[in-house]
């Protein structure tokens, strides 16, 4: 496996001999590298996601998963996810389904082969996809994307004195820094920001939005949902959010490159946008609280606490963290596209 080194070389090499690249470029080529040689997540790693915070955020999942499956009425569905981390949440959702007499086929979207070997422990029966091109067709499917589309490359645009240019990645004697493009980008630029001052941002994410409708041109043709949850916005106007994670404190984007991990702010908008020129129904986007939160977290926590009493501070902490305001509960956000001839999904609308 390459080192972070030999990778920082290698790119620096790229940039010396074609020229600078752009954010999208630099944000993709140090994600794949990031995510096939480290295991990011956990406190030995450089995030903690909602999967590893309690087995209640995968076990909702799983029976929201239930709950539509058996109000559709199909008899074999997919359960699919992207970028499933170490194979938690998917576990613990897998559990939650075969408690309600629900066992779905397996696939997981994963190009990195150390966490693949995580996934392998916990869920051994998967069938692991490198893209999403290869997932089935012959039923419906139930996809979930946790924390997965704040780290698809994103392009970034500034605006400059001389109008809007693409943003991109230099190599100079301090390092890797970002500066603005030769070519105009205004047909990059919603046309409300060809006026916007200089030093403005705009940023996108193209092979995000592509997924998604493509997702959802597929659930729609043959059933199921996707269920999306990710840190992000609504109505997003301009403004970076590109941010890079580093043993769970933020760290300067262009430094140490594919030793970090680069994540954006989901579109959430934009998402819904595609997801019905996909031909999906779209339900949300609403926050993680209120989603966890109707789907009946606080239920499980008392539940929990009832069979594990000493570990009723524990499991307190961990549904603060998951459903709090100031926590995880409003930053993170949950969208559903749904197909058209499927029942609406729960978790959306109040109880």
């Amino acid at each position: 496996m390459e080192s972070n080194e030999d990778f920082a070389h290698a790119l620096s090499q790229r940039i010396r001999e074609r020229g600078k690249i752009s954010v999208a470029d630099y944000m993709g080529a140090c994600n794949a590298h990031y995510y096939a040689s480290h295991d990011p997540l956990g406190a030995q790693g450089d995030f903690i996601t909602s999967p590893e915070v309690s087995q209640m955020f995968g076990e909702m999942i799983g029976l929201w998963c239930a709950d539509l499956w058996a109000r559709s009425g199909a008899e074999i569905v997919h359960y699919v996810e992207l970028g499933p981390g170490r194979g938690t949440l998917a576990a613990d959702a897998l559990r939650a389904l075969a408690s309600q007499r629900r066992h779905p086929h397996v696939h997981f979207v994963e190009t990195s082969p150390v966490l693949r070997e995580q996934q392998r422990q916990r869920v051994p029966n998967a069938i692991w996809h490198s893209a999403i091109e290869t997932l089935p067709t012959d039923a419906p499917m139930l996809v979930i994307a946790n924390e997965f589309f704040d780290a698809l490359p994103y392009r970034q645009y500034i605006k400059t004195y001389s109008g809007w240019r693409e943003r991109m990645v230099t190599l100079d004697d301090d390092g890797f820094r970002a500066v603005p493009g030769d070519k105009p980008a205004e047909k990059k630029v919603p046309e409300h920001l060809h006026d916007a001052v200089a030093g403005s941002i705009y940023e996108t994410s193209p092979d995000g939005l592509a997924v998604a409708r493509a997702l959802a041109g597929q659930v729609a043709r043959q059933g199921g949902a996707v269920l999306a949850i990710d840190y992000g916005h609504e109505n997003y106007n301009a403004g970076d959010t590109l941010q890079a994670l580093n043993a769970h404190a933020y760290a300067d984007v262009f430094s140490n490159p594919g030793a970090n991990d680069l994540t954006a702010h989901v579109d959430f908008t934009a998402m819904a946008r595609v997801g019905k020129l996909g031909g999906a129904r779209v339900q949300g986007p609403v926050s993680q609280s209120f989603f966890l939160n109707t789907l009946g977290i606080t239920a499980r926590a008392a539940t929990l606490a009832r069979a594990h009493p000493e570990r009723t501070d524990e499991i307190g902490i961990a549904l603060h963290r998951l459903t709090a305001d100031e926590e995880m509960g409003t930053l993170f956000r949950a969208i559903a596209l749904v197909s058209p001839s499927w029942p609406p999904a729960a978790g959306f609308t109040g109880v």
